[in-house]
């Protein structure tokens, strides 16, 4: 179950060290709701409101055409943990409608096995959500029991889709904060233009651009210390899966990019980024 998770994990570091939220699976988890009448007839999970009408991978290709969300419900069974967790979830993404559009996956369909295989979920306490930002970039991840208020709160600010998606590619990322207001804006591009450049790093390296007057990334940059008023331009880079790994005001320089690079690949073995471990024979 541990490496079925690696991903939830993952995608819960990125948020807790960018968007100063708690992990996808939280220390302090919401108690499901009282159920103090008897229980009533169950309705197939099939039957209920948002059921889909398309393919799991059709509806998120449709949520990206329109610039939304996606919001994946997998469950295993149709028990009443499941089914009072679909209440919720149907609530919250029928008030969402103009931002979100609902997944439903049944994890033992054999159908929906390339999406439950994607998602590292077979073996994952069910029922798991997962929020998907219309890049592809996984936001955020609640497993057996979420809040409709936590549904609502599962969206992120562009320059932090832009940054989870290049961290989940397992890519070495340029986050570059600047705009017409600040100094040294070409100086600061020079080293990490020239870093990409480089036929070593060119495939596994992003650059993300941010402005840091717009409104809409004022939590990410709060949270990555960075002052919007900031005089001269800043450039942050980040290794997967989410370490950053230096912070540069001003001019940037190939050479100290590199150093810091390969520095922070040591504790991976690696270069051009830590990667997945190879697998051992005989395991």
């Amino acid at each position: 179950m541990r490496h079925n998770l690696l991903g939830c994990a993952a995608a819960g570091l990125l948020l807790t060290a960018f968007a100063g939220v708690a992990q996808a699976e939280n220390r302090t988890t919401p108690r499901p709701p009282a159920n103090p009448k008897p229980a009533t007839a169950k309705v197939p999970i099939a039957q209920t409101q948002g059921a889909n009408t398309a393919s799991p991978s059709e509806a998120l290709r449709n949520a990206a055409a329109h610039g939304k969300y996606a919001f994946i419900f997998f469950y295993r069974s149709d028990d009443e943990r499941t089914q009072q967790m679909r209440k919720v979830f149907d609530a919250a993404l029928g008030n969402l409608a103009d931002r979100a559009e609902p997944v439903t996956v049944r994890v033992t369909d054999p159908a929906e096995k390339p999406i439950v295989n994607k998602f590292k979920v077979g073996d994952a306490p069910m029922p798991f959500v997962f929020s998907i930002a219309p890049n592809g970039a996984v936001v955020r991840s609640y497993r057996s029991v979420f809040t409709e208020q936590q549904l609502a709160d599962a969206f992120v600010s562009p320059g932090l889709e832009k940054t989870l998606k290049s961290l989940q590619d397992r890519k070495m990322t340029f986050l570059c904060v600047q705009n017409s207001s600040t100094a040294h804006d070409a100086e600061a591009m020079k080293g990490v233009n020239e870093f990409k450049k480089d036929p070593k790093y060119a495939k596994t390296t992003e650059v993300v651009t941010i402005d840091p007057s717009d409104a809409a990334e004022a939590h990410f940059l709060r949270n990555l210390k960075v002052d919007p008023n900031m005089p001269e331009a800043v450039t942050i880079l980040i290794a997967p899966p989410g370490k950053i790994v230096g912070t540069y005001r001003g001019a940037t320089e190939k050479t100290a990019l590199v150093a810091a690079v390969k520095k922070a690949s040591k504790g991976c073995g690696c270069k051009g980024g830590c990667k997945k471990p190879a697998k051992q024979k005989g395991k």
